[in-house]
């Protein structure tokens, strides 16, 4: 069914507590598992109309947040549904104390059993007013730089066209985008300080109500990290400093040296060629007709999951104002269809969605096929495993996106890829900084993000800018916002992509083929099995990020 035509409704939360009480009843009187599983049954066809129509609502909000019908159905949901996710853990707990788990267990696996336990210990029903506020609060963040608005010689744009101006070939153009979007973000600093500090507040509390001595083990809970802990991602930040930083600064100045600076300033960032960076030569819908192409040829698989998202309208990708910055792949359950929201603004970032949230929407759409729904609830680092690899696999296709500059466009994504390493394990460890000290004033917030970068990206000079100077760029980093301790996961994600792009160089199909079998396991197993199971070496392993950037440095040298 197409997008548009897809009925909404709003969910009343009295009959799904009714339908769950219901459930409970049955599965306790179930005398065997296979009457339980009967009853599990019901509850995935609940779960699935439920989420579909808050999905539903979701996106038809993000693409206009001024729409005032759906502005209301989001903050409906962001109260509700802290009292729904209640109403699943209380079920989830019945399942995992059933007398029939070892059944149970066989049939949607032990990873399965491992999240629940996560989420009983991330959830109760005296959290449920702190959730409300919290889902409040990221809400009322987002909006502030979806309705952002920039006067550009007259003409009114949004943040995505000012972030396109910021690539542009002229160091002038670049340095006025650059000022309006640091304007605009000082302009709101105060209101952005006070929505995070409250942010850090309400999770602080949250996590002490459940015993914790602060959010740390809270959010690694509820991100479902069921296979490693902050120890081992602190060894691998550390990897990442002692072993990857010093490379990847050996790239920045190769970056210099190609724009022919004397150095780079922060208005350089993310540009990495003197006539500019390469975009695309079609227009949206030239480049989601190249993408059909692309997928066609690149396996039967993809093929089938492409043409199906293009016949059903689930792109939405044009930049407009008043849509929410950025860009996600969700899922409906009903329809069995993954849904890309992004914002197209002449980048080559317009290419990524292609790729990247394409990535996470085939493997979304493999993975709806499979009748044990807790297969698909994957973890982040595993599901930015699909989409960042993807970005690769897709690689030998560009000409029809980029024409001539196709190589330039390969060349600029393999170092953008590889300096996004140190950014992301940067915004991992402020946010374990902030949690594991809430008490922090803002001020102090951003002298630790300082603190940071010139660890992280000692390159960097902001020539005084008055706010990213300060220590403020992560303040339009939503993620920090909205999902903590999210962003480690597209490092690790990252890494496991390097590994595919040297496979796929030798052995272009055995690394498909591989591909293919990890998306397919899709939560099946835990992630540190997954990997080892596709044939790759674990992240977190001893020496990996040393012996990945001596691979990539032997490639660049070989390619140069």
């Amino acid at each position: 069914m197409k997008f548009s035509e897809m009925p909404y409704e709003r969910v009343d939360f009295n009959k799904v507590e009714e339908e769950f009480k219901q459930l409970m009843k049955e599965f306790g009187e179930a005398a065997t598992g296979e009457g339980q599983f009967a009853v599990h049954q019901k509850y995935y066809r609940l779960r699935d109309k439920v989420d579909t129509m808050m999905t539903i609502a979701q996106i038809r909000h993000d693409v206009n947040t001024a729409d005032a019908f759906y502005s209301a159905e989001q903050d409906y949901y962001d109260e509700q549904s802290p009292k729904y996710s209640n109403m699943i853990i209380e079920y989830q707990t019945l399942l995992y104390d059933s007398p029939y788990r070892k059944e149970l267990e066989e049939k949607i696996g032990a990873v399965a059993f491992k999240n629940m336990e996560l989420a009983r210990k991330s959830m109760d029903e005296i959290l449920i007013p702190l959730l409300q506020e919290e889902n409040a609060l990221t809400t009322t963040y987002e909006k502030i730089p979806a309705e952002a608005e920039f006067d550009w010689d007259g003409e009114k744009v949004n943040i995505s066209r000012i972030k396109a101006y910021m690539k542009d070939t002229d160091r002038s153009i670049r340095k006025k985008a650059w000022d309006k979007l640091s304007a605009f973000f000082l302009e709101h600093e105060k209101e952005l300080d006070d929505i995070y500090d409250k942010l850090v507040k309400n999770r602080t509390e949250q996590a002490r109500k459940m015993g914790y001595e602060n959010y740390v083990e809270l959010g690694y809970y509820r991100m479902g990290r069921n296979c490693y802990d902050k120890d081992a991602v602190e060894a691998f930040r550390k990897q990442v400093k002692e072993d990857f930083v010093p490379f990847v600064e050996k790239l920045h100045d190769r970056r210099r040296e190609r724009l022919g600076l004397e150095k780079l300033s922060y208005i350089d960032e993310g540009i990495y060629f003197k006539d500019g960076n390469p975009k695309p030569t079609g227009t949206p819908e030239e480049i989601l007709a190249a993408g059909q192409r692309m997928y066609s040829e690149l396996s039967v698989e993809t093929k089938e999951f492409f043409d199906f998202m293009r016949e059903n309208e689930l792109f939405d990708v044009l930049g407009r104002k008043n849509k929410r910055v950025g860009g996600y792949m969700t899922y409906l359950p009903v329809y069995q269809a993954p849904f890309i929201f992004a914002n197209f603004n002449g980048t080559s970032g317009d290419v990524d969605v292609i790729t990247h949230e394409c990535g996470h929407a085939f493997q979304g759409y493999l993975s709806g096929k499979d009748p044990i729904r807790e297969h698909s609830d994957i973890t982040m680092e595993t599901a930015e495993c699909h989409s960042m690899s993807m970005e690769f696999f897709t690689e030998k296709w560009m000409d029809w996106f980029f024409g001539d500059k196709a190589d330039a466009y390969r060349e600029m994504h393999f170092e953008d890829a590889m300096m996004f390493i140190p950014y992301g394990c940067m915004v991992d460890e402020f946010q374990h900084i902030v949690y594991e000290s809430p008490e922090l004033t803002p001020a102090e917030r951003k002298e630790a993000w300082s603190r940071l970068e010139k660890e992280y990206k000692p390159h960097l000079d902001y020539e005084g800018d008055p706010f990213f100077g300060n220590g403020g760029f992560w303040q339009q980093q939503h993620h920090i916002y909205s999902f903590p301790f999210y962003y480690i996961d597209y490092v690790i994600a990252q890494t496991v992509a390097f590994e595919y792009k040297l496979w796929m160089d030798e052995d272009f199909d055995a690394a498909w083929k591989s591909y293919l079998k990890l998306c397919r396991l899709s939560a099946s197993d835990f992630f540190t099995n997954m990997i080892k199971d596709a044939g790759l070496k674990l992240p977190f392993e001893e020496g990996c990020m040393k012996e990945i950037a001596e691979k990539l440095e032997k490639k660049l040298m070989k390619e140069a």
